[in-house]
């Protein structure tokens, strides 16, 4: 760990990739943990432009759920652990898998959500997206005040994710003299392609992580253990 500890305080410039294992800490379902079924469905069968345009009700009874559990969550010891990482580093950017919004209530400014926001909405026909956080939601599915069907902000599976802020998760990836990945499985792409950018551009790897990942033999170091008893050792 003391190694880790050092690079920290060096580096200029760090770049931190997080997913899903961060937010399991503050009592946030994982897709892919034991907790990941949601009536015998799978996330998988749900997340989908297809199952939203077959199923409407049935999709955002299920977003419905998760917001309403992660409206109960707070940020853990790992999430303030980044925002003061961020405080004390002249760059920094925080890319996130997660779509919960932990990451700002932990005090994170330069937040970049490849996979967008469970608190966004998006209006199908006129494509007006607003946040809204209203749990639960008065109406399901919910409607635009165009009277269009109103979809989660979020990027499913088999959709583009959003331009701008990937060609900034880039370009973190690449200009970061550190970077970290905590929390993810490292098996949703393009986002788990990043370590191996910052890797390519000559930055130190560190995977943060309860379990190896199919990137873990490529890295420079691997901490095995919950991210919200780590980080905050190896910031302090």
């Amino acid at each position: 760990m003391q190694p880790v500890r050092e690079w920290l305080r060096e580096a200029r410039a760090i770049a931190v990739l997080t997913g899903a294992g961060v937010s399991a800490e503050s009592g946030v379902p994982t897709f892919r943990g034991e907790n990941g079924l949601w009536k015998e469905f799978r996330a998988e069968e749900l997340a989908t432009p297809g199952a939203f345009a077959r199923h409407p009700k049935l999709v955002w009874e299920w977003y419905d759920w998760r917001r309403g559990m992660i409206a109960q969550a707070k940020p853990n010891p790992g999430h303030y652990a980044l925002a003061a990482l961020e405080a004390r580093t002249p760059k920094f950017a925080l890319i996130t898998q997660n779509v919960d919004g932990l990451h700002e209530l932990a005090g994170s400014r330069n937040v970049l959500r490849v996979h967008g926001s469970i608190w966004m909405v998006r209006c199908i026909d006129c494509g007006r997206e607003q946040e809204d956080r209203r749990t639960p939601l008065p109406e399901i599915p919910p409607r635009c005040a165009c009277g269009g069907l109103l979809r989660p902000g979020v990027v499913w599976f088999g959709e583009a994710l959003p331009r701008r802020v990937w060609e900034e998760a880039e370009a973190a990836a690449r200009t970061a003299e550190l970077f970290l990945m905590i929390g993810t499985s490292a098996m949703v792409y393009p986002a788990a392609g990043l370590a191996q950018i910052a890797k390519a551009a000559g930055a130190r790897v560190v995977e943060i992580n309860i379990a190896e990942t199919g990137l873990t033999a490529g890295i420079d170091e691997f901490l095995q253990g919950p991210s919200g008893e780590l980080l905050p050792q190896l910031i302090a």
